[in-house]
């Protein structure tokens, strides 16, 4: 189903989630926010998908756990076909640690939100994730990839790092340890726009779509270990 309103300036956002009553909620709120507007909503991955394609959101709210296609497939397919700028993904969740939302990290997904979360934190995140704010999730997202990386065997190879410069590599682990642009840049003794042109670089050169993808990469890679300083 999708949405023929046209706000000016407003956030796009599409919304996904299998589940009627939740799904209905969310749309309902985003409604009634200033500054936003949904554009769809879709009760599985497969929609999720044609969606995109059609509407071209900004933002996208994704449940992961539906019936046929996963959340993380549709994050996947959205974002391979996206055009630039691709939607900022925010994923939907009931659990805190869960390895559906792990995967969905790793698929380019900008961040994710508790289901059970009150009307101003989902708000807020929405806003946090359009600007490519990253206040919202990033000490979430750490905690998130070391309870998955403690497990993991190996690291994977160091694909791609040998290409960063020593400032890119800072950078990236500063990040991946869950600090914002504003407190890396103090700790290196840089400005902001600094670290945000280093880090995009870091993406670019390692073909990442996202904060997060960094955070997940920096891990699974060995560059940063869980508990480290």
């Amino acid at each position: 189903m999708t949405e023929t309103g046209t706000d000016e300036g407003a956030i796009r956002i599409l919304v996904v989630d299998d589940q009627f009553l939740v799904r209905g909620g969310l749309v309902a709120l985003l409604r009634a926010a200033p500054g936003m507007e949904v554009v769809g909503e879709a009760a599985d991955g497969a929609e999720a998908v044609a969606l995109a394609a059609k509407t071209h959101p900004d933002v996208i709210l994704m449940d992961i756990r539906m019936p046929g296609m996963s959340g993380i497939e549709a994050t996947e397919r959205i974002l391979a076909a996206a055009c630039d700028p691709p939607p900022r993904i925010l994923v939907l969740t009931t659990f805190d640690l869960d390895e559906y939302v792990y995967g969905a990290l790793r698929a380019g997904a900008s961040g994710f939100l508790l289901k059970d979360a009150g009307p101003e934190r989902l708000l807020a995140a929405v806003t946090a994730v359009h600007g490519g704010d990253a206040l919202f999730a990033p000490v979430v997202t750490r905690r998130l990839v070391e309870a998955f990386t403690r497990t993991a065997r190996t690291p994977r190879p160091p694909t791609g790092l040998d290409a960063l410069t020593t400032r890119e590599v800072e950078v990236l682990k500063l990040v991946a340890r869950g600090m914002t642009n504003a407190e890396a840049a103090d700790r290196l003794f840089i400005s902001e726009a600094t670290v945000k042109t280093h880090l995009n670089r870091t993406m670019t050169k390692l073909g990442l779509a996202s904060r997060a993808q960094v955070v997940v990469v920096a891990y699974e890679t060995g560059l940063v270990t869980p508990g480290s300083a």
